[in-house]
Formats: C-alpha cells, structure tokens, sequence
C-alpha cells in the first residue's frame, strides 16, 4: 500500500507538472510575437599611435561557438618585409579574467589570461612571423625602450629573452614552452596573428569564439556565481594593433626586419582594445533529471533545435536531440514509431530500402534552411597582376559563382591535382591519362574563370588541400541528395558525367563515369539514386616531394578526408584546415604522415559543402549557384523563401532543384518536416510534441540570436507553413486511433495528417495514404551515419553543436553529474540487451543538455545476424 501511495503521489506530481507546462507554453504561444535580439554590436576607439582607428565587434551577446566580425577604420595600410609582416597590422586573441584595472577608459583582461601565441614551430620558411610577434616571447627591460621589450617577465636571462605566463582558468600557469602548450595549440587556437590593413586604411576578419567546449582553459559560458547570482562566464576579445612608430614615436629606424614584438609584451599590452564577451550558457540548461522527448534526424534542423531546445525547458518541456542522416532517420522511425519525433526533409518510405510504414504519420514543416557551398578564400595577386588587384592582397574574396558542371568537376576528383601524383612533369600514370589535359584545380578551369574573371590575377597552390575538390561529410543524407538531384538536372552537368568533354576539353574521372563503357569498374555511377559523397577513385601513391617510403602510400580518402558532419566541414573551412596529412614525419614514434595545421594566412583556400546555419555561424562566403532559371542566387532568405514556393508533392512537400523554376529560387533550399507515428508514442508524448510544434511555428520563427529565436541560416516559414504546423499539432493532440502504451505495437489508421500539402495548396487534413515518398527514391539507409558535430584539437571534447557541458554545482548536486554519466556508461552498454538479452539498436549515447549520439546505428541486416547469435 505504500509503495502505491507514493508511486500515486509520484504520478499526480508529475502530471501537474506536465499540465502547469503546458499551460504556460500555451500562454506563452498567444502572447505578441517578441523583436529579434539586436543592438550587441560594439565599436571601440584605439589610443595613442592609433587614436584615428575604430574597432567594431559584430555580436558580443548570446555567443556560442561561432565566428564574429572584427572590421577597422582609419588604419595604416599594412607594409611587408619580405613575405613577413612588417608594420601597421592588427593581431585578435580571445582571453578569460575580470578587468585588471590597467586602462580604466578601457576595462579587461590581464595579458597571462589570454590565449595567444600558438604558432607553427615547425615549417616556418613561409611563415609570415619573426617569432617574437606570433609568439608569447619578450626580453626583459626595466625601462624599456622598445615595442616587444618587457618590464617583468625574462628579467632572469636578459640576452635570451623571456616568455609571458598563460593561466589557465583553473589557475593551472604554463610558462615554459607556451608556442605549443598542453591547453592549445596552433591546429586548436582561434588566435589572428596577422590581419592585413588595406590601401584605404580598413580591415576586416571573421574571428572564431570559442566556448568552454572549445577552450575549457578559457571557461567562455560556464556559470558561475557572484554574489548569488548565477550567470555564464563572460571573456573577452582583444584587439593588439601593431603600427610603424617605436615606443618613442619615431618610425622605426631598420624598415628591412620585422621590428613589432608580441602582443602581450607589456610595451605592445598598453595599446590593447578588449570588447567584453557575453555567451548563452555552457551547460544543462534544464532540470538535472527532468523527463525527456526524443528528436532525431536531419543536420538541417540542429541549429534550430538547439535555440529552441534553452527556452523550452525553462517551461518544463525538455527535448533531447540526436543528429542523424535523413534516410537513417527514416528506417529507424520506420522500425520502430516509438522513437519519438524525426526531422526529415522527405516522407517515410521514400527511400527504396525502407517502404512506408502502416499507420498513420503525422508531418509538420519545421523549418527552412539549405545546403550550402562554403569557402574561405584570400586573394594572393599572380605576377601579372594590375595594381588595383595587387592592393587587395590578403583579402577574402566574398563571393563566387558556381554552376552544376563545376560542382561536379570537384566532386568528382576530375582535377588534374585531385588524383594527386598521377600526373607529373606531363606524365600521367596508367590509367590517368584523362588526367594529363584537365586544369590542376577549380582556379584554372577557363570554365570557373569565365564566371569568376577575378581569379585570372590569383595566384593559388593548387594542390588537395585548395581547390581541386570540396570537404565534404560522411554517411548519406538528404543533402547530398539534393546536390547529385540539382547536378543531374543540369545537362551540361549530365553530359560531362556521361564521358562528354566540356568546351575547353575537361573529362571527367572516368571513376565517376555514368557511361559504364568508359567507367574502370564496369558499371555506370547513377548520381540520381546517389545520396553520399563517395570517393571512387582507388588511386594511391606516396605523395611527391613528401621523402617517405615506398610503402607508406596515400589514397583519395587520405588527399581528400571526410569531416563528420556539415558543421565540422564549417569549422574547418574557417580555421582553412582541410585535414590532409600531407607531411611525412620520420621522427615520429613510430613515423608517420601528419597534418601542417592551418592554411598560412594570406593564401588560404578552402571549399566545403555545409549548411547555410553553419556557414552563418562560422562567418563563411557562400556561392551563389546556378538556379533552373539560369540565374546564379545566394542561400539569402529571399532565395530560400522563393524555393519553398516551388515545392510539390502531397502532404511533404519538397524543394526539387528541377521543379524550382522561380528566377529568385536558391536552388539547394530545403524544407525540413517533424514526423510523428501517433500511434506508437504515448498521450503524453503526443501533447509534448504538439508543444514543440506550436513553439516552432510561432515565437521559433522569429530570428534572432537569443536563446528560443531562429537562428541566421534559416528563413521563416510562411504564413501558410506555420498554419500547416498548426493544424499537425492539433491532429496529435486529437488523435483517437489506436495507441502505444508504452511498447510502441500499437497500429494506426492507414493515413498520413500533415496539415497541408504543398506550400502553394490550401492544405488539407487527412493527408495520403501509406506514406508513400514523393520524388525519385534516394539511397537506403546508411551504414555510416554523421551522427554527431566535432570541435578537433589536442585536447580536445567530443560535443555537440550545441556545447552543452554542465558545470560542477557547488553543493552535493555536483556528484550527479559524474555519477550519472557513470551509471549511464553502465546503462548504455547494457540497455541494447535489456528484456531478455535481444539486442536493440541504434545505441545511442546521452549526452548532457539533451543531446545523444548514436553511437551504433540502425543496421537491419546487422541487428538481425547479431540477434541470432543472442539468446
């Protein structure tokens, strides 16, 4: 009897909860529409020598891992010696600490607490730097004299210079060995330690902040208590401008060497500018043990769904979020309804593999976003160059076109130094002598230079790490879909993968051929049923020039690595890190090839195929691509918008790259849909996810960078998607067929409610039947899914997009989260076999703020071998 009392009272406690939750979201969802969060734009004016020169800092508020712009007026253009920079050129790093009182016009950081200093130690012929100003080194002076000098640190060894501490947040200080410390390095920092002043006297860089995720040692975002109030970690940017007068304000008397010093000498420290950092919180921004709903799917909804996620729980509504490919999306929900609710850009059953389920499915559209092409690239003028192009030296070029042949040109490794080594000195391999007449990269083909004149006075290495393929994710998605769908619509495109040479002579990689006459493996590539980015080609060599052996060869997948997902390759493109192993290190234990890090600065090229959210966050260029229509348009919101219009298809309506005939319409825009199986998920599952709909159709389509806002990326659903949204929501809340209670075996009706058909449609109830997909049929399922977001380094977390790492509470509740994580491993690896040892799958792994990873996917075939050898 008491055991039910308390369950009892356990069960009341819970469902007033839920009740009181719900009926706050509601009211929350009738209230006006709030603005967007805007106005966090500072700009700060320079002192002394550089008293005419204005920073502007982009956003400094609700700040997660992204990038921020720093742009400058009313500078000095910047000179060189040699290829090294010389004067009046501005260095950024970002630091942690209260205000040290130095600059009271100016409040922040002490010069230890930032994290700078992290350059090449090795490979430095090229390297722009004198290694004092890219390097944390000074030499100590009790008066000094000159920039660079220091007046505390190295007084123990004058002549040999000295070294400025780092401390670390947790009090930890290095101060030895700083260039390549145990808490960053130059593949981790986020430190610009050159950026270029131009002939009119501005500059500009995109800046990656970087969370407590990112930099534990820097702590950005963690909360933190003062004074009993609890809010995120504030830090700082800081700005070091280095200029062409000496600490006397004299020109410097030797123009021939690099005469500036580090920035955090104590002489280069008093012309700071800091800009206070303020960041969403780092950590569970929910109830430690409240109930959680599952959402899985589409990388296209993550950024969304990790805004919306920090306002929903401060309601009481806690949803967890896995990140999975679209067509594993679709067979896991498939398999089993009760898996909760599934982003996903197409219907159940729309891929071969995987028909549709029996029952009903509701479809909500949720949000609007796209697949993008992202790049990083900086002007380097070629020898022949007219002066007006020589001044934009160092610059980033903000805008390309490209068409559906070009795309395919990289993607398919038909760049003559794709298939890197295959052809030298005019000599091509067996078996590459299609190769010997294609350009070496994207750069040189008269095809990309006749839509992008400028590129005939740059000058690029072309090389796998720069423009002769595009970084790209691994695992199927509906994505890569869309771009194969948009690149077989082309017939240029369609011609040059059936062997046809385009009109300078180019062929394609025959690897890649459709003509399976031409095609090496006797087959013919299908890009219509292609939903990945394979590497086809089974070239392997020792790169040239690398001295390694003869046995240590390196294949496509090597040249060209796969990144995780859309974010990452976002992430890499800003920091211009394609991951190419491409030095050999016979010193290494035992030797092998390593990365060089970063692009140097000034030359960097780097494309990626990404998401038009992560591009946004990570401040990348994008291209404007060759629509149906003939018209080249960027991933803007007019352009997603114009897309959506062009949607067809009954109940899910989709975003073909053929069908978007719109003049306006950005050709790769995608819509992306909640699907919920009603009768497999519980009443109370049901209303939760009605709340989220309703959520995401009004206050989570206003844009915005605070918490519960659309972030930049996305365009709002228009009025008759949302009331689409609406009337989903309402067909869960009133679903009356046959329910789960709990096992996910009940069955439906047969129907799919989606609200609505086609955006253009007047909508409609009560939907198809069968779930049967729209469109050409997509790969099956993926054995290789990109399940979860990466943020690389030496030591470096495993996170999510959304950075969620809870802090230690200051009380006894600090153990739940240790304890919890421990008992979750135990659980996690038990849990696929809980009820009577039968494997379930995909195994996922929890992690904090309502995120998981899948950990193993939904394999079919592999569940079923694995469960005939299980009790």
């Amino acid at each position: 009897m008491r055991r039910t009392r308390i369950r009892n009272a356990l069960i009341r406690l819970l469902a007033g909860a839920t009740v009181g939750a719900l009926a706050g979201l509601a009211v929350a969802q009738t209230a006006p529409t709030a603005t967007a969060a805007t106005g966090s734009a500072v700009t700060v004016s320079g002192r002394g020598e550089f008293k005419d020169m204005k920073f502007t800092v982009s956003q400094t508020k609700n700040l997660t891992s992204q990038a921020v712009t720093v742009s400058w007026t009313g500078g000095t253009p910047t000179t060189f010696a040699g290829t090294q920079f010389n004067t009046d050129f501005v260095q950024i790093m970002q630091c942690w600490g209260d205000d040290d009182g130095t600059v009271p016009a100016n409040p922040g950081p002490a010069r230890t607490q930032c994290q700078y200093g992290a350059s090449p130690t090795t490979g430095r012929s090229t390297w722009p730097g004198n290694g004092q100003d890219d390097t944390r080194q000074v030499f100590y002076n009790a008066d000094p004299t000159n920039y660079g000098q220091d007046n505390r640190y190295g007084a123990a060894n004058p002549n040999a210079g000295g070294e400025v501490p780092f401390k670390s947040v947790d009090g930890t200080t290095i101060t030895t060995n700083t260039q390549n410390n145990a808490f960053y390095s130059y593949n981790t920092t986020n430190e610009i330690d050159f950026a270029r002043t131009g002939a009119g006297g501005t500059g500009k860089e995109f800046f990656e902040v970087q969370t407590a995720n990112e930099a534990p040692h820097l702590g950005c975002g963690i909360p933190v208590t003062t004074d009993g109030v609890t809010k995120p970690r504030s830090c700082w940017l800081v700005i070091v401008p280095q200029g062409h007068l000496d600490l006397d304000g004299k020109p410097y008397a030797d123009k021939s060497q690099v005469n500036a010093g580090s920035p955090v000498s104590s002489t280069n420290w008093q012309n700071r500018i800091a800009v206070k950092l303020d960041f969403n919180s780092v950590g569970n921004n929910c109830a430690l043990g409240a109930d959680e709903r599952p959402t899985t799917g589409s990388e296209l909804a993550a950024d969304a769904m990790t805004s919306w996620q920090a306002q929903l729980c401060s309601v009481g509504k806690v949803f967890g979020y896995t990140e999975l490919g679209e067509p594993d999306t679709r067979s896991r929900v498939i398999a089993d309804g009760s898996s909760g609710l599934a982003f996903t850009t197409r219907k159940l059953g729309a891929d071969p593999a995987a028909p549709a389920p029996s029952g009903t499915t509701t479809y909500a559209p949720v949000a609007l976003s796209g697949a993008v092409i992202g790049f990083t690239i900086e002007r380097r003028a070629s020898s022949d160059a007219p002066a007006s192009e020589e001044k934009l030296d160092g610059t980033k070029v903000e805008s390309i076109k490209l068409n559906p042949r070009l795309v395919a040109k990289l993607l398919t490794e038909s760049y003559r130094s794709s298939t890197w080594g295959s052809v030298i000195n005019g000599t091509a391999a067996k078996g590459y002598g299609w190769a010997k007449k294609n350009p070496s990269g994207l750069a040189t083909d008269p095809e990309f230079l006749a839509l992008n004149p400028e590129f005939a006075y740059l000058s690029v290495a072309e090389t796998p790490a720069t423009d002769t393929d595009l970084l790209t994710s691994l695992g199927h998605s509906d994505t890569a879909r869309a771009i194969w769908q948009w690149i077989y619509a082309d017939k240029d495109a369609r011609q040059f993968l059936a062997g046809v040479p385009d009109d300078d002579g180019m062929r394609v990689n025959p690897y890649y051929s459709t003509n399976a006459d031409l095609n090496p493996l006797n087959i013919s590539f299908d890009p219509s049923n292609t939903d990945e980015y394979p590497k086809s080609d089974p070239w392997c060599t020792v790169p040239p020039g690398s001295d390694a052996p003869a046995t240590n060869k390196q294949c496509m997948i090597d040249f060209h690595p796969y990144v995780e997902d859309m974010h990452a390759g976002a992430l890499h493109a800003r920091r211009a890190d394609v991951l190419w192993k491409s030095t050999w290190d016979p010193l290494a234990t035992p030797p092998a090839y390593k990365t060089a890090g970063p692009q140097i600065v000034g030359s960097r090229f780097v494309i990626t195929i990404t998401d038009a959210a992560s591009a946004a966050r990570y401040g990348l260029q994008t291209a404007e691509l060759k629509n149906s229509a003939g018209k080249y348009v960027a991933p803007t919101t007019a352009g997603l918008t114009a897309a959506a219009a062009t949607a067809t298809g009954s109940g899910v309506a989709e975003i073909t790259p053929a069908n978007a005939t719109a003049k306006d319409a950005y050709p790769l825009a995608e819509l992306v849909y909640a699907a919920v199986r009603p009768g497999k998920v519980t009443k109370a599952a049901r209303q939760d996810y009605a709340a989220l709909l309703r959520y995401a159709s009004a206050t989570g389509q206003t844009p915005g960078a605070d918490p519960g806002r659309l972030p930049e990326g996305y365009a709002p659903l228009s009025k008759k998607l949302r009331a689409q949204t609406v009337k989903a929501a309402d067909a869960l809340l009133d679903y009356t067929g046959p329910t789960s209670t709990g096992s996910g075996s009940a069955d439906g009706g047969g129907t799919d409610t989606s609200g609505g058909g086609a955006p253009g449609s007047t909508g409609n109830t009560g939907g198809t039947t069968g779930g049967a997909g729209t469109g050409t049929g997509g790969g099956g399922a993926s054995a290789t899914p990109s399940a979860k977001a990466s943020f690389d380094g030496g030591k470096a977390l495993e996170t999510t997009a959304a950075g969620n790492t809870p802090a230690d509470p200051a009380n006894p509740l600090r153990y739940a989260v240790p304890v919890g994580a421990a008992l979750g491993a135990v659980a996690g690896v038990g849990a696929p076999f809980a009820g009577g040892g039968r494997l379930r799958l995909p195994l996922r792994l929890p992690l904090p703020g309502g995120r998981s990873v899948t950990v193993i996917p939904e394999l079919p075939e592999l569940s079923r071998r694995l469960r005939r050898l299980l009790p």
